[in-house]
């Protein structure tokens, strides 16, 4: 039966063969339209062939659409690199403004020329303009200094981005770096090593993990036998490796679009078409040059080694690139329209590195992921939609982004609602907690396809061997600079604009004929048959092209698996048939690791119970906001407007990053008794600044709440927060402040919130501190009593009387799982011995990691020699606890694994104890002062002006996490009863900076042990 589109079309035909003019005319005027539309296109391609030999003799050749000036070249640093770092000039309608952090895009080195994240207005660069930011931006020449390697600028990018941050030193942040694509592996590794420089990451399109996901390139390695064909096509370049292979590779990729659709498209709109096309070639066509020793790197170590993603790769002065050691959030940008660098090899290097989500958030990590359904790979950089869209968001909420809780997020990118008060933009970026989880459901972890990459790996290694033995030495013998010049002259992809260009014997005939018909141009209707079959023509092209491709990719994949998953090569990689032992070693399943992760979830035990009114206010909003599942930017808009009606002055944005991080691990490590211990933080305010700040709760909720209708879950979370606080301003205002006071010491803390609470205790308050031990033993029960009888006079409802016994003693932990003492783990920390109640002596004990300490500082000098408080027998048991039972709870449970040990202060430093890498053996750790630095002294004689030194850190320092050795105890005086009350601030260093810093912590106060000292 035919359709109705088949007896339209044959009732047409039979018209035209009813009236031969009228086809006739159909016919002609097609033939007309399409030999103009073939002049056109050929002129077309005549200006790109001129543009590109334009491109070519430009010294610093881009596609950048902005005005720039030069700020920084690679090329006067100690370690020269052919990069250069510009100053986008600013608009004169849209100035910057110096209060906000610089952004840095950082362009890809993969075979084209730089510019493409500034290409349009709507681009990166422009979105970080609009915003308000000011704006650089890191290209290269098209020729790299002779000798560079990819270390060398790693080192130049962490120099740019320090560079940045001395410009604008009155910025509230540090500089935002956007990686884009190749790019985004630099960036990455760079701020691994130097944490300390780099504000937010935002990845656009970068690959990180290349044996993830379905990508068909991923086969190339294996499938060429490794990487030795790399080697040789470097020695027939004289050195250097042709940037225009790796466009081949990338345009092998999607066949028909190489041979058919990108030209065709140009020919049927030559009208229209042809300002956009000439544009693109201008980047696409701006071929550059690797280093033989770059190119060889990045295929060794990243394409078929895939070593970045799990901790396996060491710069030249023994540094571990381990990307658990960045600080600053981490913006994942992917499609799964990406044929190039799909999500998985976007994300993959997060399975790769953690093994759950308490893994992430122990290395105080944020990483923020969001995916587009369909566009391409260059698309993310250059579409107009995706500039108007997500990377104006990204650049407009990078402040939100930075105060992010450490965790997995997924961000969206919606429209606005219709009805919104509090945002003036068409677009509402929304965050939702996420987790590893969600990522392994995407990348689609496969250990049997990682172990054939690994035997395709180790065949790599052996193949280049035997190329450098037998083959090279005549290679590199019989080429010489004119042989690499013809030979990069005759590549395809340059023959094809170097082919026709003006210089060619008909280009002027053809260039006259184009400019007499844009004069004379004669269209065909759009309703035309003969038009209609071109274009069913070239549909059907087109889906020959896609077939071809998919069978192809399909015979990859299994010639690949067949090859490089039988017993022989399998044998060589080492794994045996059956084997169902990892291809790699897991970076986060090594003993030392995992004692890390323990040591973190202890800490967390210890900040239960600390902080003031600070940490009980973000502790309510973050369980408030819980309950949404996700939450927007209009939070951040309503809480600065009630920053702005309440005139709090400026805030210290690094300070308040810390502060919600911290408070955020402890109400996920903690759950719903972080929410109980609110009263118990703000016991040492005042009536009139708790409920003030009760307010402002209330307000920011209810600010949220008319734009969005709040969920049951939200009311019920609100109801109980605002009462924790009413009853805690109520419990003030009835002189409980005192009572609680005297009858439960509150774990010391250096928050500045609560140092300044604790200035202002009573007298009685400051004499009992002043007392010895016994005579708190005997103030313990009147005090006791007062809190009781308190309690049962009060009238309040069932959450004030819950928040009114919690602000008469702490919160406890969560009872945990009887688990071994972290000092006695396979870590390599020595067990401490038991106490003896008479140990009046200071015991050494280590810090553990010093990166991962808890963020505050020494407010004086009291803390420099801080004295141990002994531990009392239990008179519970008679006997002193033993080391082996399950972490104390409270503020104890973080000074050591067990409550009958007497826990000193002591100072460690990341350079007095070695820690074993992670799958590595055990070696001192690093302490020339060169060793992290940007530019080692040994290995240069001048220092660049814009580097500054960075904290260096051994290979096996940053991988291990647990220090292996404690300092020996030291012996003192008994300690007088007022040296005991003096103030003990610590000074550790914050897992948000990444450095490791000189640490001091207060002993404990052994809060527990007098405890069951009163219940007795």
């Amino acid at each position: 039966m035919m359709t109705d589109k088949s007896r339209d079309d044959s009732t047409a035909w039979s018209s035209w063969m009813m009236n031969p003019w009228n086809l006739g005319q159909t016919v002609s005027s097609y033939f007309v339209d399409a030999w103009q539309r073939t002049i056109l296109y050929a002129d077309i391609e005549r200006q790109v062939g001129d543009q590109y030999q334009a491109q070519r003799k430009l010294d610093v050749p881009n596609v950048l659409n902005f005005p720039a000036e030069l700020v920084m070249s690679g090329l006067t640093l100690p370690r020269p690199v052919n990069y250069l770092m510009v100053r986008i000039l600013a608009p004169d309608d849209q100035p910057t403004d110096p209060s906000k952090r610089p952004f840095l895009v950082v362009d890809p080195r993969a075979g084209h020329g730089p510019g493409i994240g500034g290409f349009k207005s709507d681009s990166e660069i422009g979105a970080a303009l609009q915003a308000g930011h000011p704006c650089y931006f890191v290209g290269f020449l098209p020729d790299p200094v002779p000798g560079q390697t990819v270390e060398d600028v790693m080192r130049a990018h962490a120099a740019f981005v320090s560079k940045a941050a001395e410009l604008h030193p009155e910025s509230q942040g540090k500089p935002v770096v956007i990686g884009n694509c190749q790019a985004g592996w630099q960036v990455m590794m760079a701020a691994a090593v130097w944490p300390e420089l780099f504000g937010p990451l935002i990845l656009a399109g970068a690959p990180l993990s290349y044996w993830a996901g379905r990508n068909p390139m991923r086969y190339a390695g294996g499938l060429l036998g490794g990487s030795w064909l790399t080697a040789m096509t470097s020695d027939l370049g004289n050195g250097r490796f042709d940037g225009a292979w790796l466009v081949k590779n990338f345009e092998n990729l999607d066949p028909a679009n190489t041979l058919w659709t990108k030209q065709y498209n140009v020919y049927a709109k030559a009208d229209t078409e042809a300002e956009r096309y000439i544009g693109f070639e201008k980047y696409w066509g701006g071929y550059v040059f690797l280093n033989d020793v770059e190119m060889q790197y990045i295929v060794d170590n990243l394409f078929i080694g895939n070593k970045l993603s799990t901790a396996q790769l060491l710069t030249s002065d023994g540094i571990r690139i381990d990307l658990r050691n960045i600080r600053s959030p981490i913006v994942v940008f992917s499609s799964f329209g990406d044929n190039i660098t799909p999500p998985a090899q976007a994300l993959g290097w997060i399975t790769d590195l953690y093994l759950d989500d308490d893994d992430v958030r122990s290395h105080d990590q944020t990483i923020v992921f969001t995916t587009h359904d369909r566009i391409g790979h260059l698309g993310i950089f250059v579409s107009g939609s995706v500039g108007s869209k997500e990377h104006r968001k990204f650049a407009s909420t990078i402040d939100q982004i930075d105060l992010l809780p450490a965790g997995i997020y997924r961000a969206t990118v919606e429209e606005t609602p219709d009805d919104d008060t509090l945002l003036n933009d068409p677009y509402l970026m929304s965050v939702r907690q996420s987790n590893l989880a969600e990522i392994a459901e995407i990348v689609q972890p496969d250990p049997e396809s990682d172990r054939r990459f690994a035997a395709a790996a180790r065949l790599s290694e052996i193949n280049l061997a035997f190329y450098k033995s037998t083959l090279q030495p005549w290679v590199k013998a019989l080429t010489t600079p004119y042989t690499a010049a013809l030979l990069e002259t005759l590549h395809p992809m340059r023959l094809s604009y170097e082919s026709w260009t003006s210089t060619h014997p008909w280009a002027a005939t053809i260039h006259q004929w184009a400019e007499n018909i844009s004069q004379q141009r004669q269209t065909v209707d759009k309703d035309n048959l003969f038009l209609e079959a071109q274009e069913n023509f070239s549909q059907a092209m087109e889906r020959i092209l896609n077939n071809y491709r998919d069978r192809r990719d399909s015979i990859y994949q299994i010639w690949f698996d067949t090859v490089y998953g039988s017993p022989l090569l399998m044998a060589l990689a080492g794994h045996a048939p059956g084997d169902s032992a990892p291809a790699r070693p897991h970076p986060g399943s090594s003993p030392e690791h995992l004692a890390f992760v323990r040591q973190q979830m202890h800490r967390l035990d210890g900040l239960l119970n600390e902080g003031g009114l600070l940490e009980a206010a973000l502790r309510g909003l973050f369980h408030i906001a819980k309950q949404r599942h996700s939450v927007d930017e209009r939070y951040h808009h309503a809480a600065m407007r009630l920053r702005e009606q309440y005139d709090t002055g400026h805030v210290d944005i690094e300070k308040m990053r810390a502060a919600i991080r911290e408070q955020a691990l402890v109400l996920a490590h903690h759950g719903h008794k972080a929410v109980e211990a609110i009263p118990h933080l703000l016991s040492k305010h005042k009536s009139e600044e708790i409920r003030l700040v009760a307010s402002l709760i209330k307000k920011l909720i209810s600010a949220i709440d008319e734009q969005d209708a709040a969920p049951e879950a939200v009311v019920k979370a609100s109801e109980e927060v605002l009462g924790l606080f009413e009853a805690a301003a109520k419990q003030q205002e009835q002189g409980g402040k005192s009572s609680s006071a005297d009858d439960k010491p509150v774990a010391e803390t250096a928050s500045k919130v609560t140092t300044k609470a604790a200035a202002k205790t009573t007298p009685a308050v400051a004499r009992k501190s002043a007392a010895p031990a016994s005579a708190k033993q005997r103030t313990a029960q009147p005090a006791r009593k007062t809190a009781a009888k308190s309690t049962d006079t009060s009238s309040a409802g069932t959450s004030a009387k819950k928040a009114t016994t919690a602000t008469t003693a702490p919160v406890k932990p969560a009872a945990k799982p009887a688990t071994k003492p972290l000092a006695q783990t396979t870590a390599g920390i020595p067990a401490q011995a038991a106490a003896k109640p008479a140990a009046n002596k200071p015991a050494a004990r280590s810090l553990g990691d010093a990166k991962a300490g808890a963020a505050t500082k020494a407010e004086s000098n009291a803390a420099a020699k801080p004295q141990a408080k002994s531990a009392e027998p239990s008179k519970e048991t008679g006997k002193a606890t033993s080391t082996a039972g399950t972490p104390v709870s409270g503020a104890a449970s973080s000074a050591a694994p067990a409550t009958s040990k007497s826990p000193a202060s002591t100072s460690v430093t990341t350079s007095s104890v070695a820690r074993p890498a992670t799958g590595s053996a055990t070696k001192p750790a690093a302490t020339s002062s060169a060793s992290g630095s940007l530019f080692p002294a040994e290995q240069t004689t001048s220092k660049p002006a814009a580097s500054v030194p960075a904290k260096a850190v051994s290979a096996d320092a940053k991988s291990g996490p647990v220090s292996t050795a404690t300092k020996p105890a030291v012996k003192s005086a008994p300690a007088s009863p007022a040296s005991k009350s003096a103030a003990k601030p610590a000074t550790t260093s914050s897992p948000a900076s990444g450095q490791g810093k000189v640490a001091t912590k207060p002993a404990s106060t052994g809060a527990a042990s007098r405890t069951r000292q009163r219940k007795s």
